[in-house]
């Protein structure tokens, strides 16, 4: 099984390393691009609009094709959109291209989850799914810092390498990956699941813990200005033990969803990341500090997703790659808003960016207490889809 699951990780560690690099580079992009850092913010804010919008849509147009065929078209708009935004010299060219970018992005999150709850037994899904999401912790263990890293000198450089890591993804699913053929679901198929109210309370889960998330993150290079002292070797050390730390919680989060109750789970990493997004302004005031906070806060981050995909796939195995689209689409608005809201918090309130962990604090202590009002509730009537033609829906070529 892992010779199928490792180039779908190969391929979510390259959008991770896309979406999460630019929050590490926003002050040479705004620099560069003549904008301000809040507006250089909004490239975030857009492509994970975009991601959460396009891809109900092109999950659509795409599900009537295997899933290798269907991530090959994504990755392939994906490097495209990601060598134009490289060559882009303007603010205008740089967000056309990150729209672009998301528009395959979208599909490639969803339909390597799908394709991994399909290729493995039930007893294994969750650390099968927590593999594959994997590449998204790995892109922020070691994508994410060596991304920075390398844009020191010019931003434009770690795009093309972005682009470079998708190539090597595309490759390595056309030649490791079998066919793997799930039930085709239309856009209204899509898109119903959400007349659901258990489906809906699941879906408000992931959006507002990554909104909590990412009022933060997106600015977090002028957030650890103090413990960094504008060194950017000691920014980068910083963001590679956050992504340590995310690392962590998706490999502890596979082992504890596959042995205990995905909610008790959930509850744990959201009450945890609500206290260290609280002590934000005092831990970040040194780099020692600075560097447990990352690690802690990094580890809660990492354990939300394999949780909330194991929850929405027990409600209904077979609708497995529409749920899971949907909870894409879910965490990628959940980032946009977070993305904008902190951008707004600044330039409204005046917030220092050090501030905003009291603000996204505030959010995710809002996120606990929807899921546990959400845990409380009598589960409605599981989400339908077509049914897979024969027992077993998974097809392999030499």
């Amino acid at each position: 099984m892992l010779k199928r699951l490792l180039p779908l990780a190969a391929a979510t560690f390259a959008v991770g390393t896309d979406s999460y690099v630019i929050a590490g580079l926003l002050p040479s992009i705004a620099a560069d691009l003549e904008v301000s850092t809040p507006a250089a913010g909004q490239l975030v804010t857009v492509f994970a609009l975009t991601m959460a919008l396009s891809a109900p849509v092109m999950g659509a147009l795409t599900s009537a094709l295997n899933r290798r065929s269907a991530l090959l078209i994504a990755l392939a708009v994906f490097v495209m959109g990601n060598v134009v935004t490289a060559l882009g010299t303007s603010y205008e060219v740089v967000m056309a291209a990150r729209i672009v970018t998301a528009v395959g992005a979208g599909i490639i999150n969803a339909a390597a989850s799908s394709t991994a709850a399909a290729i493995a037994p039930p007893e294994r899904r969750g650390r099968a799914l927590a593999f594959v999401l994997g590449g998204l912790t790995l892109a922020t263990a070691l994508g994410l810092p060596l991304g920075t890293l390398i844009g020191r000198t010019d931003w434009h450089i770690t795009l093309w390498a972005v682009a470079g890591i998708g190539l090597l993804a595309a490759v390595g699913i056309a030649v490791g990956l079998p066919r793997v053929t799930l039930p085709a679901a239309s856009l209204p198929d899509r898109l119903r699941p959400l007349n659901q109210s258990r489906v809906l309370a699941l879906l408000a889960v992931t959006s507002l813990a990554f909104l909590g998330t990412y009022t933060l993150y997106t600015y977090i290079s002028p957030t650890l200005r103090d413990a960094t002292s504008g060194n950017e070797s000691l920014l980068t050390l910083i963001l590679l033990a956050w992504g340590v730390g995310i690392l962590a919680g998706n490999i502890a989060a596979g082992r504890l969803v596959d042995r205990h109750d995905s909610a008790r789970v959930l509850t744990g990493a959201l009450t945890l990341a609500t206290l260290a997004l609280a002590l934000t302004p005092l831990a970040t005031r040194a780099l020692a500090s600075t560097l447990v906070w990352a690690v802690v806060w990094g580890v809660t981050v990492g354990v939300i997703v394999v949780p909330q995909q194991h929850r929405l796939i027990s409600l209904s195995p077979a609708a497995a790659p529409v749920l899971l689209g949907l909870n894409s689409s879910a965490l990628y608005i959940g980032i946009a808003l977070g993305g904008g809201f902190g951008g707004l918090a600044q330039e409204w309130l005046g917030l220092a960016p050090a501030e905003l962990g009291l603000v996204a604090a505030g959010v995710t202590a809002l996120t606990l207490l929807w899921h546990l009002g959400t845990t409380r509730r009598s589960t409605a009537p599981a989400p339908t889809t077509p049914e897979p033609t024969s027992a077993n829906s998974e097809k392999s070529e030499a």
